[in-house]
């Protein structure tokens, strides 16, 4: 398990910021649970308001890129909000990403219990028969 430390999460932040500071859109959209400590972050680094739904001209910010179905969800329904996540387990396509990985290495955010993100790690690696 990776672990990644709030030092580790400002510096991703402030990524993003330099890198969307010029982007145009409403506010920004956490996917819950892994994407709102990264939202409301960017909602005060940006100055753009956090958002309760998402919305087609939004900033729509998850922590974690790995299979892909949330953000992808989000995508078809919003094709035109921009998409960012901290870390993406693939290259991005259509989404930002301050890290870009091929591990399958679980990652532990700062906003994480421990014990409860092993448990976690054991039921979606059970759910997808991967041991």
């Amino acid at each position: 398990m990776r672990v990644l430390s709030w030092v580790e999460f400002d510096q991703a932040v402030q990524s993003l910021v330099e890198q969307l500071s010029s982007a145009s859109f409403a506010g920004v959209y956490g996917v819950p649970r892994g994407g709102l400590c990264l939202a409301v972050a960017l909602s005060h680094g940006l100055k753009r308001p956090l958002l309760a739904e998402p919305q087609p001209d939004a900033l729509i910010v998850d922590d974690v890129y790995e299979t892909g179905r949330t953000l992808e969800a989000l995508h078809a329904r919003f094709p035109k909000a921009r998409c960012a996540v901290w870390v993406s387990k693939c290259p991005p396509l259509w989404w930002d990403s301050v890290v870009v990985t091929d591990s399958s290495e679980w990652l532990l955010f700062p906003w994480e219990n421990a014990d409860q993100a092993r448990a976690d790690e054991q039921t979606y690696r059970s759910s997808r028969g991967i041991g």
